[in-house]
């Protein structure tokens, strides 16, 4: 059984915190935990790493936490804040010497080849261009050396959206609903990610009432809100949380068996 370490590379929404011209309370926050990134994270394990999703801050997220390798990369779903990062596989490539695996639905690979077309163009190109190996997720668990990731699909709104469970942990990030079909895939959970957004209803992010019920009916053994925005100081809202519920935040370790 593997020992995984997880580290949150981005606890925030999709614009950061702080947000650009705002001087609320949370973005004038010295609190280290109030400063968010766009939302990621990335397990390692016994010399290889996986990330789910490379946003904007990615370069950034990977020089502050010393990442050299990436072995896969999942993707949620196709918005900026969570893929626009991936040109920034290119160092990888350079010193890894071959394609990395990426992993998608067929909604979200099309966004990045359209987004990303010059990836996928078969002519000669004079500068350097990311090598990946897109793989798309077939409804079977998709094993990384040892690991099983689970994609559990979720509602975004309207949109389509993939959360993943590993052993006995799971990431979910934007999502309004868990559709009943996937409630099974999240049973038994010693640690599990939540959107929780904002105390205000949105549209298609789960709010901090909304993630709370959602921990009563599965009962993880320990949950952590993530894709927070600005309306949320960790002190604040942390002493208003139940003890086995707690705010995630750039920089945060959790040791998992998978």
């Amino acid at each position: 059984m593997a020992e995984i370490t997880l580290t949150v590379l981005g606890s925030g929404t999709s614009v950061g915190v702080p947000t650009i011209g705002c001087t609320c309370k949370v973005c004038t926050s010295t609190d280290s935990r109030d400063r968010r990134l766009r939302p990621s994270i990335c397990l390692r394990w016994d010399g290889h790493t996986v990330m789910i999703d490379t946003g904007p801050d990615f370069r950034q997220q990977a020089l502050a936490h010393n990442l050299t390798r990436i072995d896969a990369v999942f993707y949620t779903h196709p918005h900026a804040d969570h893929i626009l990062g991936l040109d920034d596989l290119r160092p990888f490539n350079f010193h890894q010497k071959e394609p990395i695996p990426i992993h998608a639905s067929a909604a979200t690979l099309a966004v990045i080849r359209r987004i990303f077309s010059y990836i996928f163009h078969d002519g000669p190109s004079e500068s350097s261009r990311p090598k990946i190996e897109p793989h798309l997720f077939d409804g079977h668990p998709i094993q990384v050396h040892g690991v099983d990731f689970v994609p559990v699909p979720v509602l975004h709104g309207s949109g389509e959206c993939h959360g993943f469970r590993f052993g006995r942990s799971a990431y979910l990030t934007d999502h309004s609903e868990i559709p009943e079909s996937s409630i099974p895939l999240l049973e038994n959970l010693d640690v599990l990610f939540l959107d929780a957004l904002r105390y205000k209803p949105h549209p298609t992010h789960s709010t901090v009432d909304q993630s709370l019920k959602t921990v009563e009916r599965l009962k993880p053994r320990i949950t952590y809100f993530t894709h927070i925005s600005h309306d949320l100081l960790h002190a604040r809202a942390e002493e208003l949380l139940p003890a086995h519920v707690r705010l995630a935040y750039d920089g945060l370790e959790i040791r998992l068996e998978a």
